[in-house]
């Protein structure tokens, strides 16, 4: 929770739990949940509920339902003890041992959930906002820390808010996105810092690259290039005037980029690798091939892409 200040907080709270949100859920917060998906887990739960009713079974406004063991994620209502229609997305960014940071985002008409900093799905409300009182957490899961966030503690989008990097953007564009995209990077990167990427690929897209160059000798320390057409995902680097040896290994079997639509990557910078995940699934890490991060000092975005928003934190 390093990069807002709650309003309300639960810490290490015992599975399943159940809380009351002090005020109900108001358009604008945050609902922040950091925790570990435990090792065995086939699924767990969060639910939003209208109070804390067993018998009858109190009303469910949102029921987020990640089955690692199917790869699917169900969402869902309960209404007068009947459940609503499933809605299905068939992406699965949890894993069995690992943690995670889990963002729901309450607007007037809708939830949006985001997971590891990756937008995942969003859902309409069925239940009037105002009646949800309580949040409800079971299943094959532990949790370190459940966070109520007000919207003047949230300056950053919600796909950024639970990186746990530097709260404070370095950067934030929205005016010229046009391709080619080129920015400096202020005082260069070092570890802890996270370049965020918003955007849609073109409709018969070939291929696009992001590249993190050093400004001076026209090294690239990182080139990222998504082959639309052949299905693969390239990393290398450009130093002394020759690319290094390709990687092309995901942590992840699928493609994460299709012509047409909407792709969100973070590129987070550690001691030793860029870390990069794409639509909320971590797919790789890149060993540092320029040790000196202070010396990459530019984002260039190019090819089949138009973008939407970058914001370096």
């Amino acid at each position: 929770m390093s990069v807002t200040t709650p309003r309300q907080m639960f810490s290490n709270p015992s599975i399943p739990f159940a809380g009351t949100i002090l005020g109900g859920l108001l358009p604008g917060e945050m609902v922040l949940i950091q925790g570990t998906v435990s090792a065995d887990a086939d699924r767990f739960q969060v639910d939003f509920t209208c109070g804390s009713s067993v018998e009858p079974r109190a009303d469910v406004a949102f029921h987020f339902n990640p089955r690692i063991s199917t790869s699917r994620v169900v969402c869902n209502s309960m209404k007068n003890q009947r459940w609503g229609w499933e809605e299905i997305i068939y992406k699965m960014p949890f894993r069995a041992g690992a943690a995670f940071e889990l963002i729901v985002l309450i607007l007037k008409d809708e939830f949006k959930v985001a997971v590891n900093g990756g937008h995942l799905l969003e859902y309409k409300h069925r239940v009037e906002l105002e009646r949800v009182d309580t949040i409800n957490i079971s299943g094959r899961v532990k949790v370190q820390a459940v966070g109520i966030v007000p919207p003047s503690s949230n300056p950053v989008s919600p796909a950024a808010s639970l990186t746990n990097l530097e709260s404070e953007p370095i950067t934030s564009c929205s005016r010229d996105l046009g391709i080619p995209f080129r920015q400096l990077l202020d005082r260069g990167l070092k570890a802890g810092r996270s370049i965020i990427i918003k955007g849609k690929t073109n409709k018969n897209a070939i291929s696009f690259s992001v590249d993190l160059r050093e400004s001076s000798h026209g090294n690239i320390a990182l080139h990222l290039n998504p082959r639309m057409k052949k299905q693969v995902f390239v990393r290398n680097s450009f130093l002394s005037g020759r690319w290094g040896p390709e990687e092309k290994k995901l942590e992840y079997s699928y493609f994460p980029f299709i012509g047409g639509e909407y792709f969100e990557m973070i590129i987070m910078c550690d001691s030793q690798y860029f870390r990069v995940a794409v639509n909320g699934n971590h797919l790789l890490d890149y060993k540092h091939r320029v040790q000196d991060l202070n010396l990459i000092q530019q984002l260039e975005v190019l090819g089949d892409v138009s973008l939407l928003d970058v914001r370096v934190l």
